[in-house]
């Protein structure tokens, strides 16, 4: 079970990790960031409508799970347009490398307000994954911080951290597929009724069959595969496992820059990679029941070096 939990959770990290590869191409074409976000979402809601469709479930929820839906697709429509329009405001890499507090910020909740235990093979994999995702991130020396994109992207950040913390703390009994669809269909309301109050938000219809490409491309993979992936692995190996995991989200735009878009692979994208791959290895570790014996005596050796150094 928890086997499998990992692996969604990675590759929930991987699906989220293309944002950029949909994203940018319709940056390039002239849609604004409120009508990127509206055709994701409404590409990633007629998805999940079909799926419910074709495996006959009901469309129909109670209001009290609705009282837990609502929030969360509330939370993660605030943490999209934070997210999105902080690349106003600041080089995305900066951004996507910024946005991984998260995993920090969903361990902090989780241990103050639901006593989770935060063991020294969880702060590790956190200090080494926030180091790896820093270490992917090669700017310029002209590059300058935005006080306002970084309020922004923090905004996001904690607004996904509350967002797992929930799906993990949550009791609704209903499929995976049936939940994301209410969460994106709640998330595409709160987006429209954004763009409609901000004069400078008008939706732009994508101008291309290649910008709908991109938008179809959102719909998927970022969004119903990653969130369908993300709840499996959140309710199989927890909360601040799976954010852990979410390292391999720039480790993924880092990959497509390299293999798609020509970008060199230096030694300092090399450590990144191998500190984040060493930080999901440690997940792995601990979730793994086979391998517990392992962990205990290495706990024991650095525990008899640490009184002997004493």
């Amino acid at each position: 079970m928890k086997g499998k939990g990992v692996f969604f959770g990675i590759l929930a990290a991987v699906c989220y990790g293309t944002n950029p590869l949909g994203a940018l191409p319709l940056y390039d074409e002239g849609v604004n960031t409120a009508s990127v976000l509206v055709y994701r979402f409404s590409t990633a809601v007629a998805m999940l409508a079909v799926l419910l469709v074709t495996g006959h479930q009901s469309f129909c929820v109670s209001r009290r799970d609705m009282s837990t839906l609502a929030p969360l697709g509330v939370l993660f429509a605030i943490s999209s347009i934070t997210y999105y329009h902080s690349f106003r405001f600041m080089d995305a890499g900066i951004a996507s490398t910024i946005l991984f507090v998260y995993p920090v910020m969903v361990a902090v909740i989780m241990s103050a307000f639901f006593k989770e235990h935060i063991t020294a093979s969880t702060v590790a994999a956190i200090s080494l994954a926030l180091t790896g995702t820093a270490l992917l991130y090669e700017g310029g020396r002209d590059v300058s911080l935005s006080v306002t994109g970084i309020v922004l992207v923090m905004l996001s950040a904690l607004s996904y951290a509350v967002y797992i913390v929930i799906v993990n703390q949550s009791n609704i009994r209903m499929t995976t597929i049936k939940l994301t669809f209410h969460v994106m269909l709640i998330c595409l309301v709160t987006l429209l009724v954004y763009s409609l109050s901000s004069p400078d938000m008008t939706l732009v219809m994508p101008p291309s069959p290649r910008a709908w490409f991109f938008a179809c491309w959102l719909g998927l993979v970022p969004t119903v595969l990653s969130l369908v992936f993300m709840t499996k692995a959140v309710h199989m190996v927890g909360a601040t496992a799976t954010a852990i995991m979410g390292a391999l989200e720039p480790l993924t735009a880092v990959s497509i820059g390299v293999m798609l878009f020509g970008e060199s692979l230096t030694a300092r994208l090399i450590t990144g990679v191998a500190l984040i791959l060493f930080a999901v290895a440690l997940i792995v570790l601990g979730k793994n029941n086979q391998l517990h014996a392992i962990r205990s005596s290495l706990s024991s050796i650095v525990k008899r070096r640490w009184r002997w150094r004493s």
